[in-house]
């Protein structure tokens, strides 16, 4: 009985010796430096002539047509676009055949600029359809940062209203 005791009492010793856990010695952790916890990641705002994405009515969108994008910092620096996405969301009517009421239907259109503002083109073809509801959206905004960086920043929606 004394001998089996022991072996029961030995195993159990090499197996609690075998799952605990062995303390490393601590080393000490490097101090944090004092500028990099200070710094804040970067934030950007896009503004189409002195607008944030907004809701604006038909005249002040189509003096805004020939207008840049402006891409600015928390610091008020201003960065140079690159390029952008252009999306039109227009609204179209038509008649249903079923129930014969005019209803409507979200028809949309862009192109990808590789400039801070719309072409010629797109610009004057919008002075002449905008319509109070359409959506123009600029997205996909790519900015030179410093030196060969390129940052995507916030995109605009400006609803016509």
């Amino acid at each position: 009985m004394q001998k089996l005791f022991y072996t029961v009492l030995f195993f159990i010793c090499c197996s609690a010796a075998a799952t605990a856990q062995v303390r490393k010695p601590s080393t000490p952790k490097p101090a944090a430096k004092p500028a990099a916890a200070k710094e804040k990641p970067l934030g950007f705002r896009t503004t189409w002539g002195i607008f944030l994405s907004d809701t604006l009515p038909r005249p002040e969108v189509v003096k805004l047509l020939d207008s840049s994008l402006i891409v600015r910092d928390q610091k008020n620096n201003k960065f140079p676009v690159v390029s952008f996405d252009f999306t039109y969301e227009s609204k179209e009517a038509h008649l249903n055949d079923t129930t014969q009421q005019v209803g409507f239907y979200t028809e949309t259109t862009g192109d990808s600029f590789k400039s801070d503002k719309l072409s010629t083109l797109w610009s004057t073809r919008l002075k002449e359809t905008v319509q109070k509801g359409e959506v123009l959206l600029f997205s996909n905004i790519v900015i030179r940062y410093t030196g060969d960086k390129f940052y995507r920043v916030p995109e605009l929606r400006i609803v016509v209203n």
